[in-house]
């Protein structure tokens, strides 16, 4: 892969200038082992959630598809440092309903760039509305961000939560309190 090699070079420069001199023999093979971590890391950008993403019809279920505890990792956009966390991430229906393995797939293909977590819970709900066209979608992720941990104020405690509701789940108070109670983490 192109990026690997790219990326192996440039990995290469950034463990030099942090060795300086140091005559370290373990990280001679780093620099590929880091290309491929961050080819996996970042392989959302290749992913093509049309070769992923198939519905069926719902055969008249109306209530909500709730998938808790769908484990993330991305990378914050600002520091390049991990975060990661959980997403639940729900759906009423309309007429078509989705495999539930595509839920756990399209929040990976989101979260596997270069993110923030606000823009990864946005991207999830506005991809189900736009190809599932249901009643309402909701998801949630709570999230742990080693650039608050790791440096700047180092508050290793602080969890992350952020929500997209839209549709019913918005807007109709029962449909969101059902939500939000049965994806409490």
């Amino acid at each position: 892969m192109e990026f690997e090699n790219a990326e192996s070079t440039y990995m290469r420069l950034v463990i030099d200038a942090v060795e300086r001199g140091a005559d370290v023999q373990g990280t001679a093979e780093t620099p590929k082992r880091a290309a491929k971590a961050w080819a996996d890391l970042t392989s959302g950008y290749q992913a093509n959630i049309d070769d992923i993403f198939k519905d069926f019809e719902g055969n008249g279920y109306s209530g909500l598809v709730l998938q808790k505890n769908i484990e993330f990792f991305s990378l914050c956009e600002h520091h390049l440092l991990p975060f990661f966390g959980v997403a639940h991430v729900g759906y009423i229906p309309s007429k078509r309903i989705v495999g539930l393995s595509k839920l756990a797939r399209i929040v990976d293909i989101y979260a596997k760039r270069l993110q923030t977590q606000e823009r990864v819970t946005d991207q999830v709900a506005d991809e189900l509305m736009n190809r599932l066209t249901p009643k309402g979608v909701g998801v949630v992720l709570v999230g742990t961000h080693l650039c608050m941990s790791m440096r700047g104020v180092q508050k290793f405690d602080a969890i992350t939560i952020t929500s997209a509701l839209r549709g019913v789940i918005l807007e109709e108070p029962d449909a969101r309190m059902e939500f939000l109670n049965l994806a409490r983490p």
